[in-house]
């Protein structure tokens, strides 16, 4: 039904951070017209959280926080830190290790080690999942 998901961050100095995410965070992109960068993202999940008085008052649109994941939280912190890019001080929540990263205009985007389970992985354990033997007994269908 659906193709992929688009990502919209609204940014006082857009292209300082679109800069930023291609040079330094590394993703790539591609050209939409007149220099506007889409850049393609890690495989993502999405959670929904009641509303509450962090994501504000009642909009038409739904209020959302981006939180990119990574496996290893110091890891990660200090390949951004060789990258002169700023973490704010990490904190342990019941779900997870978090911080955010400083973006050249100052806003933030999250980062997080998760300690749940994640929905990225599903698919690729049931690959690796070892298939039912049929009974003793059962007949083996021939190919």
């Amino acid at each position: 039904m659906f193709s992929g998901a688009h990502i919209l961050l609204y940014s006082e100095e857009a292209d300082a951070d679109r800069d930023f995410f291609r040079d330094v965070m590394g993703f790539s992109s591609i050209d939409a017209g007149s220099g506007w960068l889409i850049f393609k993202l890690p495989p993502a999940e999405l959670a929904l959280h009641p509303k509450n008085s962090e994501t504000g008052p009642g909009h038409a649109m739904i209020a959302a926080q981006l939180y990119f994941m990574c496996e290893d939280l110091p890891a990660t912190i200090k390949k951004l830190a060789a990258k002169s890019v700023r973490c704010t001080p990490t904190s342990t929540e019941r779900w997870g290790i978090r911080t955010t990263i400083v973006l050249p205009s100052g806003a933030e985007v999250g980062l997080y080690q998760p300690t749940h389970p994640t929905a990225i992985h599903m698919g690729r354990e049931r690959k690796n999942k070892p298939r039912a033997r049929a009974g003793k007994g059962a007949k083996r269908k021939r190919r």
